[in-house]
C-alpha cells in the first residue's frame, strides 16, 4: 500500500479501471441510474466507514459553511452611510452624488414613434 498513492503507476491503473467501470455503467444503465447507484454507494460507504457520524457531519458543515468572523452588520447604519454618500457635496462633474440621469434621447419615445409615421 505504500506505493499506492497519487502519481504512481498502480494508482493510475486503479483510476483507469474505476473510470472504465463508470463508463460501462453509464452506457449500460444510463446517467440517472448510474448517479443513483453512485449516491447509494456513497451513503453505504458513509454508514460503514465513518465511526463518529455526528462529529463528521459537524466538521464537514463547519468546513463548508465557516463561522462568521468579525462584527455583525447593522443594516440601519449601512443604509444611512449609503444615503449620506449619495447626497454628499457635488462632484467634479457637477452631479450631487446621484447616478447619471437618462438623456433626452433615451427617454423621448414619442418622437421616435412620430418619426415612424
Amino acid at each position: 500500500m505504500k506505493n499506492f498513492r497519487r502519481g504512481t503507476p498502480a494508482f493510475g491503473l486503479f483510476l483507469g479501471a474505476l473510470f472504465l467501470i463508470c463508463g460501462a455503467l453509464l452506457l449500460w444503465l444510463g446517467f440517472w441510474r448510474t448517479l443513483l447507484l453512485a449516491a447509494l454507494f456513497a451513503a453505504g460507504y458513509f454508514v460503514g466507514a465513518v465511526g463518529d457520524k455526528a462529529g463528521f457531519v459537524k466538521e464537514t458543515v463547519d468546513r463548508v459553511v465557516p463561522q462568521k468572523k468579525g462584527e455583525t452588520i447593522d443594516l440601519r447604519k449601512e443604509v444611512e452611510k449609503e444615503q449620506a454618500a449619495y447626497t454628499r457635496e457635488p462632484a467634479e462633474n457637477g452631479t450631487a452624488g446621484t447616478p447619471d440621469t437618462e438623456t433626452e434621447e433615451e427617454t423621448d419615445f414619442d418622437s421616435v414613434e412620430e418619426d415612424k409615421e
